[in-house]
């Protein structure tokens, strides 16, 4: 019998939760340790649509990157949006767990699984972590990754490559940068990277893929010298990659079917395109 605490360990193996950052809320959320899993539902984020898919398909454990509590919390109260799903959870008996900053940096995790659906190889990390720092991190562990492309592309047929092979958003792929610009070596951090502007620039990279760009940061970035262009995607699509790819690795690992949910959990909902014209570039 396959049991949450075993498939806990694999996961906290995998992905030390030590090395999380300070400000994240990681591991086993929700859930009795010595249960049974018989079906594990991975998604990017935990809401109530994801819930529900839990609890439609009889998963017996929720796998997510995004943590429910990611600041401190006074109720679970069934009256508020977190505690209904708490309760949803417990009342099925669904446990929760969460691997978050700790499965971005490690090798083969979020920016590992974004770097490989673009096809990059000979990749790296964008900014190295600190094995002192981090005496549990696995060697490679690191923030985002920097690798190149089997073939250069032009920066509209950079942007149409991701836009075809990540999770259709609202959001889109927004671009900075010269349409024909030659993209070869490319610069990746699943969720938001624009705190890792400067170390694309440093990287020397031709592009740089994120989400979350803030207006200030991309325009004083891309005016820098040698700056790459900027690629922004939505933060659940960029980090998606990872979704599919964990749940491989369970169910080569442990006899449980294992289910890698495809609902977009994306906040936003509708795009419309402007018709004001007054404004110019």
């Amino acid at each position: 019998m396959v049991t949450v605490a075993d498939i806990v360990a694999h996961l906290r193996e995998r992905y030390p939760e030590s090395t999380a950052q300070g400000w994240d809320a990681v591991g086993l959320t929700v859930g009795d340790p010595a249960a049974a899993v018989r079906r594990v539902l991975v998604a990017v984020d935990i809401d109530p649509t994801v819930v529900a898919e839990a609890l439609e398909w009889g998963a017996d454990l929720l796998l997510t990157h995004h943590p429910l509590f990611l600041s401190g919390t006074t109720t679970v109260a069934a009256t508020t949006p977190k505690g209904r799903m708490v309760h949803d959870l417990i009342g099925a008996g669904v446990a929760l767990y969460t691997a978050h900053t700790n499965a971005d940096i490690a090798p083969g995790g979020v920016n590992d699984s974004l770097a490989e659906l673009l096809g990059l190889a000979d990749t790296v990390p964008l900014e190295v972590l600190e094995p002192v720092e981090h005496p549990d991190a696995h060697p490679g562990s690191g923030i985002g990754r920097v690798g190149t492309l089997a073939e250069p592309l032009s920066l509209r047929g950079f942007g149409e490559l991701v836009a075809g092979r990540l999770p259709a958003t609202e959001h889109g792929v927004r671009i900075h940068g010269d349409l024909d610009r030659s993209i070869s070596r490319v610069a990746v951090c699943g969720g938001s990277g624009d705190s890792y502007l400067d170390a694309a620039r440093r990287a020397g990279v031709d592009a740089y893929l994120t989400a979350d760009l803030r207006h200030h940061r991309a325009a004083e970035a891309g005016a820098m010298p040698g700056a790459p262009a900027l690629v922004d995607v939505a933060h659940y699509a960029s980090e998606w990659p990872w979704v599919p790819r964990v749940a491989d690795r369970l169910a080569a690992a442990f006899d449980v079917d294992v289910r890698a949910s495809r609902l977009v959990t994306d906040p936003w909902t509708v795009r419309l395109a402007s018709t004001n014209l007054g404004g110019s570039r």
